[in-house]
């Protein structure tokens, strides 16, 4: 992408550079999440061969025939198998659409807080497939770095802002996140895209922060600007993808933008074009009240929500009856 809105961010440099270079880095943030919402983050700390022995392990669950995967079947927000047809993301912008060309395996946070109300709905057990013994941990792995990333980043993003570095982290004491490996097959396995079909719909992310890798392909990622409208999205092996959600833009009283997105279906010269994306969604301990950062900073004053109120209204939109 040429002249693309997406910075490469390295937290090598964030973390051991001089006031001058943070400087730098911190004013690229806050141009980048102003215009496109998206950052391509490197000095991640993610061991690169992690990713890909998940890949491996998430691809021998995800060919399995369907009656071996229906015993894990779950609805949008669960712990285990989405099948066909179980999303259709557009949805949470109004926009009426199929569902979405994908599986994925999802999981989210489960540490208890003590709170039994909140437990049952937000720090439920997960589940991994027996048939694929190896997934669970190596995805136990990789979640504790996104944890300790995703903080990392938001300390980033304070100072971005001008704010204490503990803006953000001080509500992140016991937060939720949940976790999707995403199965992008291709027409062989899901047939050729009805009109208006992607493998994700156009839309924003809900949470604070989203950690993505991804691996490229024709049928990948786009984002969308005001500038440029749908554009590829920049890959860079090295980095990982990160964006902002709906209750990040909210809380920055609308300075940010939420990372507007959207998977392409399979491509018709590579129907066979099969993808899988790692993709950690970050949130905020529940039920934080988000309050929208008041002018110079904040450019819409929102009226306070409760975070968690807010994500499930958010996962009920997309999930198809």
């Amino acid at each position: 992408m040429t002249g693309s809105p997406v910075p490469v961010i390295d937290l090598g440099l964030w973390r051991e550079g001089d006031a001058a270079a943070r400087s730098r880095i911190a004013a690229r943030v806050d141009e980048a999440l102003q215009e496109a919402g998206f950052l391509l983050v490197t000095g991640h700390g993610v061991d690169p061969e992690l990713p890909a022995r998940i890949r491996e392990a998430a691809r021998a669950f995800f060919r399995l025939p369907a009656e071996a995967k229906r015993p894990y079947a779950v609805s949008v927000g669960g712990r285990g198998w989405l099948g066909p047809g179980a999303e259709a993301n557009s949805y949470a912008e109004g926009t009426a659409s199929p569902p979405d060309l994908k599986e994925s395996w999802s999981c989210a946070a489960q540490d208890p807080t003590g709170i039994a109300s909140v437990d049952a709905e937000w720090f439920r057990p997960n589940v991994w497939p027996a048939q694929t013994p190896r997934l669970g941990p190596l995805a136990e792995r990789y979640l504790a770095r996104m944890r300790a990333l995703c903080d990392e980043l938001l300390e980033l993003l304070a100072v971005a802002l001008t704010l204490p570095e503990d803006h953000f982290t001080r509500h992140t004491g016991h937060p939720t996140w949940g976790f999707n490996l995403n199965w992008y097959p291709g027409t062989q396995t899901v047939g050729p895209p009805l009109p208006g079909q992607f493998r994700i719909g156009a839309h924003t992310d809900f949470g604070t922060v989203t950690v993505l890798d991804r691996e490229p392909g024709a049928g990948g990622l786009q984002i969308h600007t005001d500038s440029g409208g749908w554009q590829d999205a920049p890959y860079d092996p090295a980095a990982l993808t990160v964006n902002i959600g709906d209750l990040l833009a909210r809380w920055t009283g609308d300075r940010w933008r939420a990372g507007r997105h959207r998977v392409l279906p399979p491509p018709a010269d590579a129907p066979a074009e099969e993808l899988v994306s790692l993709v950690y969604f970050y949130e905020c301990d529940a039920h934080t009240r988000v309050e929208s950062l008041p002018a110079p900073l904040g450019r819409v004053r929102h009226e306070p929500v409760d975070s968690h109120v807010y994500l499930r209204a958010k996962l009920d939109a997309i999930t198809v009856p």
